[in-house]
């Protein structure tokens, strides 16, 4: 199933400034499309704080980051609030925004750091899983099961929508790295930094979010 599998070209991840006790998703975009020029009155207008400007970035790209929200939340309200707080965070960052790469990329890293911090705010949003166990409690046979049970799967096509419906039905912990590993296509050392957890951790998690997502997605073929 495509939509199962990590993409194999993978933006450039530098160390964040932050810190070790928080690490931040830092990406390095290269701008290559004349188009981004489009913005520039619109960044100098929200640098300025004129609200007309901040009101047009935000019907701009009010949907593709509401996508991304819905895929590191349980559902819509959860998604508004954590849009909400990264617009927020984006107009009151604007002056920082260098210029020299993707618009829509920076806008989209804060997005996904304000979805990482919802969760590490929420009380054993990393401590505990669907079976009340440990995060730090899966090791590398629970991979290696995972992906045993997998071997010679079918694949079908399924529906955008039916995958963020059946990722919403995870724990945050699976489906926060499975996030940051297929979307944001961190690798398991760079997850493992970002979340505080170790790489085998990382694994697991990825392993048992494409294991139970494969069980959901299979349940709703069936039922149609």
């Amino acid at each position: 199933m495509a939509i199962l599998t990590a993409p194999k070209q993978r933006p450039v991840v530098s160390d964040p400034a932050s810190g070790p006790a928080s690490p931040r998703l830092t990406l390095s975009w290269v701008n290559t499309d004349a188009a981004e020029q489009v913005y520039a009155p619109l960044i100098d207008g929200c640098t300025a704080g004129d609200r007309r400007s901040q009101r047009r970035v935000y019907e701009l790209f009010y949907g593709k980051m509401m996508a991304v929200c819905m895929r590191y939340t349980k559902n819509t309200d959860q998604a508004k609030d954590i849009l909400q707080d990264g617009f927020i965070k984006v107009f009151a960052s604007m002056e920082k925004f260098n210029r020299a790469g993707s618009f829509e990329g920076w806008i989209r890293r804060i997005v996904v750091n304000t979805a990482i911090d919802h969760f590490r705010r929420s009380k054993n949003a990393y401590l505990l899983l669907g079976e009340e166990r440990s995060i730090e409690d899966f090791g590398d046979q629970d991979e290696e099961d995972v992906i045993a049970d997998e071997e010679g799967d079918e694949e079908w096509e399924v529906r955008p929508a039916d995958v963020i419906n059946a990722m919403q039905k995870l724990t945050p912990a699976y489906r926060t790295v499975f996030n940051l590993y297929v979307f944001e296509e961190l690798t398991h050392q760079e997850i493992a930094n970002m979340l505080g957890i170790n790489v085998g951790t990382s694994k697991s998690n990825l392993a048992k979010a494409k294991h139970n997502l494969k069980k959901l997605l299979t349940k709703g073929q069936k039922l149609r």
